[in-house]
């Protein structure tokens, strides 16, 4: 199965252009924004050693305090089918992480164990080279489309997001965003759709209806950032979730 509409890589903002398209992309791709939102609560205080698992092009270090923490960037052999080919992270199998147990105080892992056949002796590589006493922070998604095709596996509820965190000693399970962001972002990938076509003839035929909609667009950009500023929606079908863990003492 081919994939029509592939999400583009994550970028770090290093340069002005990149700087750009992350700005655009927080305003309009709300997955993006709400991950960011609790990278942005967690990267900025840490100190110590903090390993990104699946760190692509590591689009949250410019969070962290370059003075207080050391970061590492781990990605598989394969991160060329996610378009990371390009990458300076540390190669790795995906099943075995190439660190000492104990020797890292933090971690994040953003959008991965979807990826992950088998995710469950991954997130118990994650908790064996944490120290005791570190924390870490992992992402997945849930109203998200088939991506990535076919490294898509996975969607995880909260009950088996905690069973399978289950050997941390805390586990926090927190949705991001509401049905009602759901909607909007569904409605800003058909758009994108519209903008993009097949066949690029066809976009003489998309571009009148386009136009006419982008004010329609526009509104429900902006309800989608109430709905994440006030809560508004159920979280029962959010856009995914957050996993908060850390291990004991």
């Amino acid at each position: 199965m081919s994939e029509r509409f592939r999400p583009p890589p994550h970028t770090a903002p290093d340069t002005a252009l990149h700087k750009l398209a992350y700005a655009a992309r927080l305003l309009l791709d709300f997955q993006f924004r709400t991950i960011h939102g609790d990278m942005k609560k967690f990267l900025p205080g840490l100190s110590g050693t903090l390993v990104d698992v699946g760190a692509g092009h590591g689009p949250f270090r410019h969070l962290l305090r370059p003075t207080a923490t050391q970061y590492i960037a781990l990605d598989i052999y394969g991160a060329g089918h996610f378009g990371y080919a390009d990458t300076h992270a540390r190669r790795f199998d995906g099943e075995r992480i190439p660190l000492e147990s104990s020797s890292v105080d933090h971690f994040i892992c953003t959008e991965v164990l979807e990826h992950v056949e088998n995710p469950l002796p991954l997130v118990g590589e994650m908790h064996r080279i944490l120290k005791p006493g570190g924390n870490g922070v992992i992402t997945v998604p849930w109203a998200a489309r088939y991506h990535y095709i076919p490294y898509d596996y996975h969607r995880f509820t909260p009950s088996r997001l905690a069973a399978m965190c289950s050997m941390f000693s805390a586990v926090t399970v927190e949705p991001r965003g509401t049905d009602l962001t759901v909607i909007v972002s569904k409605v800003i990938v058909a758009y994108a759709r519209l903008l993009t076509p097949r066949n690029s003839a066809l976009l003489l035929i998309t571009l009148l209806p386009a136009l006419v909609l982008a004010p329609v667009v526009g509104l429900l950009v902006v309800c989608g950032h109430v709905s994440l500023l006030l809560g508004l929606g159920s979280t029962d079908d959010p856009l995914g979730y957050t996993v908060w863990v850390r291990k004991h003492d």
